[in-house]
């Protein structure tokens, strides 16, 4: 628009384009930051981005009592296990095994209780990408079996080529059938041939 044809526009118009500009501007700031906003909300509680059970930025590996002694939990009090077909530091459990033996993970430097031994901790780094916990060398995994703190249903169980245990604060597997206080018997010594899933 030509000075000249400025000067003879009344005031308020000669305002309402510089106006409508600075509210086309803010407005389309704002739609920016508010889905931006909420597009990292979302993928911070999308499915894909939830952590693993047992996840935590400490994880806290300690240790309940049973009737075969000692043994590793989460904080939670959820048993701790140990797969037989594990090589020290490696493990040999992924796929729908680990659907079923979920492994216990961390995003931090976990920490030991109660008689867990923290110069017995440590991660190795699953094949995507998370830290699975291991202890005295063995990578360390949950049962989907297992209905919540106070149970072993995985204890002694011949599942996908090999036993599981659960760990002793030692660091080695406990082979006998326990009663975990308060929660009766558990599965008897001798193996099954259950576990979760095929071999």
């Amino acid at each position: 628009m030509s000075a000249s044809l400025l000067a003879r526009v009344p005031v308020p118009v000669k305002l309402a384009a510089p106006l409508a500009v600075a509210l086309l501007a803010a407005a389309a700031c704002s739609s920016s930051s508010s889905s931006s906003g909420s597009s990292s909300t979302s993928n911070s509680t999308s499915p894909s981005a939830a952590a693993p059970a047992g996840s935590a930025s400490s994880t806290v590996i300690t240790t309940k009592t049973s009737s075969g002694g000692s043994f590793l939990t989460n904080s939670a009090g959820r048993a701790i296990y140990l797969f037989m077909a594990d090589s020290s530091g490696k493990s040999a459990c992924s796929g729908a095994c680990a659907a079923a033996w979920p492994p216990v993970v961390a995003t931090g430097q976990p920490t030991a209780s109660g008689g867990a031994q923290s110069s017995d901790l440590s991660t190795i780094t699953r094949s995507d990408g998370t830290k699975q916990v291991t202890y005295d060398g063995h990578p360390l995994y949950y049962f989907e079996g297992d209905t919540g703190p106070g149970t072993d249903k995985g204890q002694g169980l011949n599942g996908f080529g090999a036993l599981w245990y659960l760990v002793a604060p030692s660091g080695s597997s406990i082979t006998t059938a326990v009663t975990i206080s308060g929660s009766g018997s558990a599965p008897a010594a001798p193996p099954s041939s259950g576990g979760g899933g095929g071999y």
